[in-house]
């Protein structure tokens, strides 16, 4: 589960070592300097996932180094890939590179290796996600992995978008995982990373057919679930889209609990599902809502939300908006 820290209750001229602290141990020891260090507001979560591990970020502006040193006294052996996602970017010296401002992207370094890195202003709050990779955890040679340190990586296209968008929204279920989901998630993220570093480093045929497989599998995911309004999505615009064949794509799904059908119908229905609770939308008919989120046929959408949910559309849109107070809050 996550682990949620905050230096809120901390004392303010306590809070920039709390924070300091707090990197040393759960990331990697470094020297930090800030000019807010005199009240440095800063929260940070944690999450296992089984060899690998995420941590979040939040904090003010400031500017960290790894020497030598440091990197000799101690080191975890870890790849770490940071989503940059706060108003303030920040930028990281690794390798003889700069990365220059990172916003909206994914950067690497090495814990085995000095670094410098810090925020591009001095005010603004700061927020990197950050994916702990144990070096012999990554697949690809180091030589081609160190082509990639401190050097910013799309997360709005591709297998970068389809690993950020699986990393930011792992908060929202993890809670409902136990030990063996939080260690298959964990192997998921490593094989989205493996194979999106592996395709900016030249190294895609270094990649096990496996890890492919896998990572291939969670960007038809990412596609269904942005293209589930279409009427049209079914298994042969989703293979056609990802050059693969109709059989190879029902292959993908061999060993998921459902197939790449059941996947469209169920998440087009969780989302009616949400559609028909919400005040706002009220004024459109149980039709207007299927047919919004791709069922064109009522009467084949109706059977198939009650054999889903165990009712009617109707009767969970009265049950949900029966509970809503009357301006909506």
């Amino acid at each position: 589960m996550w682990s949620t820290l905050s230096n809120a209750g901390v004392p303010a001229a306590d809070r920039f070592e709390w924070f300091t602290d707090m990197v040393a141990r759960d990331l990697v020891p470094v020297t930090v300097s800030s000019p807010q260090a005199a009240d440095f507001r800063a929260e940070a979560a944690f999450l296992a996932l089984g060899q690998v591990g995420v941590s979040v970020h939040t904090h003010p502006a400031l500017r960290s180094r790894r020497p030598a040193a440091l990197t000799r006294r101690s080191d975890p052996e870890q790849y770490q890939l940071a989503l940059v996602d706060g108003p303030n970017p920040m930028w990281i010296s690794q390798h003889g590179r700069d990365s220059g401002p990172a916003s909206g992207e994914l950067v690497l370094w090495d814990t085995s290796r000095p670094f410098e890195a810090g925020t591009r202003d001095e005010h603004g709050t700061s927020r990197c996600l950050v994916l702990h990779i144990p070096r012999a955890e990554l697949p690809i040679n180091p030589d081609k992995a160190d082509r990639l340190l401190a050097r910013r990586i799309p997360a709005r296209r591709g297998t970068g978008a389809v690993l950020a968008g699986f990393l930011s929204v792992l908060g929202e279920h993890a809670a409902e995982c136990g030990p063996e989901e939080l260690a298959r998630l964990g192997t998921i993220a490593r094989d989205l990373a493996a194979v999106c570093l592996a395709e900016h480093a030249d190294a895609a045929h270094e990649v096990d057919a496996g890890v492919r497989a896998r990572a291939l599998l969670e960007r038809v995911k990412a596609f269904i679930d942005h293209n589930l309004d279409d009427p049209d999505l079914a298994p042969a615009v989703i293979a056609e889209r990802h050059h693969i064949s109709v059989r190879a794509l029902h292959l993908l799904f061999q060993d998921e609990d459902e197939s790449v059908s059941r996947l469209i119908r169920r998440r087009r229905l969780e989302r009616c599902w949400a559609d028909l609770a919400r005040p706002e939308l009220a004024r459109h008919s149980v039709r207007d809502v299927a047919a919004r989120r791709g069922f064109p046929n009522a009467s084949a959408f109706g059977r198939a939300f009650r054999e889903e949910f165990g009712l009617t559309p109707r009767d969970h849109r009265r049950q949900s908006l029966a509970s809503v107070p009357p301006d909506g809050h």
